[in-house]
């Protein structure tokens, strides 16, 4: 198992771009299974998420040809049914999260998809309650296998309806959406999520030849089409890595530039790491964080403690909490955080505890952290990534501590950041895959 050594408190300095981002990613070529046509998809993030899941499309009988850095080919036109069946698709699918994601494209072209419990996070419960229930209401009919922990879901004709989801779910939006492009009649989805990642899923179905009205807002109408064709796709830049390298230049930057970020599809991410104190100027698409030796920690307008919580989009994504925490640890002042969605993701905070940081515990969802206004620096340490999140934002700590620090499985870092110890270093870093 690999691990990174990591030399702390040398200063970063210069300029980076983020990859593309891996959840659209995961979206969209799990969209290409819609057409028996050519789809070519740009900006694909060299991760081992997004790497499993293309050799999966690859083992069902998807033609993919690399035809340059980060841009791929995808043609389904002689796909394995059967193979979709197999105790070896079952299982690669249970080690992939984004591999449920390819249920909504067979169910809405073939009427038939297979699904074991997916693997992922270790963040805590992660229901998929959502995609089954409009699934449902489409048509189609799920029964769970004896004995193998899969889910068959088939239907002979799927048609469309008015859903309310129970929840503003990403990936079970994203996979109703595509079982339903193709579904007969009109359907009406409410309280769909509307990340940037939605918005591009069903720009590109629409360029495909789908039918899909209200992008941008949580009231999605689609009207069903018989047939899609090929198309060609951007991904947009990763937000989440955005956000990840405005923690590093703040924690430990000396001047960074992160370049090309897509400004108008941040939301509310650069307000929330302002509302740490962190400063951010924005320079056309690009984000330049100055050095900080100080940074202060906003209050509400009455004086009461600042609170950071994920909410659904445009709210802030529950992704970047981890790392705004390990922010948040060298600033001056005190804040809540408040992580509403998973009961697991704030465990990580006891390692920051073991590296000095100053952090309250208070339950499963929340988290107190009193700010060392870098008159303390964390101490290095030995730690294992229980997530790709928390990997990160261990990482981010580990570069300002003082001394040697040592993170292992960090196969959970590979899962969605691509290269990142050669692109950090270039800025300065001393990191050593072990």
């Amino acid at each position: 198992m690999d691990s990174f050594i990591i030399e702390g408190g040398h200063a970063l300095k210069g300029e980076i771009t983020p990859q593309g981002a891996k959840n659209e990613a995961l979206e969209v070529i799990c969209a290409t299974l819609l057409t028996d046509s050519e789809i070519t998809i740009s900006n694909i993030p060299d991760i081992l998420d997004v790497n499993n899941l293309i050799q999966l499309l690859r083992d069902i009988g998807v033609k993919v040809t690399r035809k340059d850095k980060g841009t791929y080919s995808f043609q389904s036109d002689a796909l394995d049914l059967n193979y979709l069946s197999s105790d070896e698709f079952v299982s690669k699918c249970a080690q992939l999260r984004g591999s449920v994601m390819m249920i909504g494209p067979l169910l809405g072209r073939f009427g038939r998809a297979t699904v074991a419990k997916p693997g992922g996070d270790k963040i805590g419960r992660r229901r998929l309650d959502t995609h089954f229930l409009g699934f449902h209401k489409l048509g189609a009919v799920y029964n769970r296998v004896t004995g193998r922990n899969v889910y068959e879901l088939k239907a002979d004709k799927l048609c469309g309806c008015y859903m309310l989801l129970d929840e503003a779910s990403v990936t079970g939006t994203a996979n109703i959406v595509m079982a339903a492009v193709m579904a007969e009649g009109t359907t009406t989805i409410y309280n769909a999520a509307c990340e940037p990642y939605i918005q591009q899923l069903c720009r590109m179905l629409n360029r495909m030849g789908a039918n899909i009205k209200g992008i941008g807002s949580n009231l999605l109408t689609i009207e069903g089409v018989d047939k899609l064709h090929g198309t060609d796709h951007r991904l947009l830049p990763d937000m989440i890595e955005v956000g990840s390298f405005i923690a590093m230049a703040a924690m430990v930057g000396d001047g960074i530039r992160v370049k090309d970020v897509s400004i108008q599809n941040l939301g509310i991410i650069p307000d929330a790491f302002r509302r740490l104190g962190v400063q951010i100027v924005e320079d056309g698409d690009d984000l330049y964080i100055p050095r900080h030796t100080h940074y202060q920690i906003d209050s509400f307008i009455d004086g009461t403690i600042m609170t950071l919580s994920d909410a659904p989009w445009p709210g802030l994504t529950p992704d970047l909490l981890s790392v705004l925490i390990v922010v948040a640890t060298q600033a001056q002042g005190s804040v809540l955080f408040h992580q509403k969605m998973f009961e697991s993701r704030l465990f990580f905070v006891d390692k920051l505890i073991d590296m000095g940081a100053q952090i309250i515990l208070c339950d499963p969802h929340r988290a107190v952290v009193v700010g060392h206004d870098h008159k303390v620096r964390l101490r290095a340490g030995r730690m294992s990534s229980p997530d790709i999140r928390a990997g990160i934002a261990l990482l981010i700590a580990a570069l300002s501590a003082e001394g040697t620090s040592q993170i292992n499985n960090i196969s959970q870092i590979d899962r969605g950041y691509e290269d990142i110890e050669g692109r950090l270093n270039a800025l300065g870093a001393r990191i050593t895959r072990a």
